[in-house]
């Protein structure tokens, strides 16, 4: 199955992550949402491809994601869904709005400031997430 889906990712401290091209960011400990599409082939395995790299299995860095997913700080801890609908960069523009933008993560091939958000707990950054799926849907 294809669509949209949304990454939960928990930053257990602060850490300096290389975002290969994009260089080195200093992030925050706390939460961060990475949103991206599943439309090319395989569709939502790309998540699971995602999981492998979060837990060791999977050393390639293809997107940026990859870089925070990788580290050892890092917690892959769930994902937001929204099969068949293309609404990566609505999402991401609804995201803006609630929580932090980390500036140029995850928005290469778009117009968007970033795909990657971040907010210091949980209880924020999940609800915000559902919320701008559940909007760019209708």
């Amino acid at each position: 199955m294809k669509g949209t889906y949304t990454l939960l990712v928990e930053l257990a401290t602060p850490a300096k992550i290389e975002f290969g091209a994009k260089g080195s960011r200093s992030l925050d400990s706390g939460w961060y949402a990475y949103t991206g599409s599943a439309f090319g082939q395989g569709g939502f395995s790309r998540v699971e491809r995602h999981a492998r790299v979060a837990s060791g299995e999977n050393d390639a860095r293809h997107w940026h994601i990859d870089y925070l997913l990788g580290s050892s700080k890092s917690r892959l801890v769930d994902d937001v869904r929204t099969p068949v609908v293309d609404i990566e960069c609505d999402v991401a523009r609804t995201l803006n709005d609630e929580v932090r933008p980390v500036s140029g993560i995850g928005a290469s091939d778009c117009n968007c400031g970033s795909h990657l958000h971040f907010a210091q707990e949980n209880g924020t950054l999940e609800p915000a997430v559902r919320r701008a799926h559940e909007l760019a849907e209708k």
